[in-house]
């Protein structure tokens, strides 16, 4: 993917560490203007540098995805700044408890919902208007295999990115007379602070970097992806259709 810099601009959520962050990067270095979202300040700054060292550009956006109204107000300012948006990687999430669910307080629940789906239906709700002003609207969706296999004391998480799947499937038929394309990815076992936390028994040199799965996801970016509606499922290198239960 060739793009002319700053022609393009890509908001991606979780953009302070793992896959938002290397996919941040590499958007970055093939031309695009970044706007990179998460909660810790330090991690943006640090990704700013590298973009920096890399000829690149960002919009650093230090914001906590539950905050709703703070993601109006993004949509708004892009809309002011650029007056369009052509990428949307919705990157961001949490793993919640590992625990039974009988175990599990509803607190505990509702963050995890919180930031895996109600945070990227807003997303939806803000940034299609822009995302239709382009003239080549891509979204991506990072999604987790614990979607389909129902993995026990993973109930939380597992429930919220199968919800996410279907937010998407949704949206995707919705938008598919426009321009925009809608599509899910999931990365698989990467080797990222979120998945040590929930595998600490787990040898992280065993699994692929963020760096090497970003590089899947930038062609799902680019505007001669037309594709919508799939799901790129990165373990096996398959582009499918947006899978069935089992």
């Amino acid at each position: 993917m060739s793009l002319t810099p700053t022609s393009r601009i890509a908001l991606v959520t979780g953009a302070s560490r793992g896959i938002g962050y290397a996919t941040a990067r590499a958007l970055a270095k093939q031309g695009a203007h970044i706007i990179a979202v998460a909660r810790t300040q330090g991690g943006l700054e640090e990704l700013d540098d590298e973009i920096r060292k890399d000829g690149g550009s960002a919009t650093l956006v230090p914001l906590n995805l539950t905050d709703f109204v703070g993601i109006a107000r993004l949509g708004a300012a892009l809309n002011d700044r650029h007056g369009k948006l052509d990428m949307l990687v919705g990157n961001a999430g949490i793993a919640g408890p590992s625990s039974p669910l009988g175990h599990i307080e509803p607190k505990q629940w509702t963050d995890v919902m919180a930031i895996n789906v109600s945070a990227n239906f807003q997303l939806i709700r803000c940034m299609e208007p822009l995302l239709r002003q382009s003239d080549a609207g891509r979204a991506v969706f990072v999604t987790s295999g614990a979607a389909n296999k129902a993995l026990a004391y993973l109930g939380p998480y597992a429930a919220s990115k199968a919800a996410l799947e279907t937010l998407a499937r949704v949206w995707a038929h919705e938008t598919a007379s426009t321009n925009i394309r809608v599509n899910l990815f999931n990365p698989g076992p990467i080797r990222t602070r979120m998945r040590a936390s929930v595998f600490p028994g787990e040898d992280p040199m065993t699994l692929d970097t963020p760096e090497q799965a970003a590089e899947f996801i930038l062609p799902m970016c680019a505007p001669n992806w037309t594709e919508t509606g799939k799901f790129y499922d990165y373990p096996s290198r398959t582009l499918m259709s947006f899978r069935e239960p089992a």
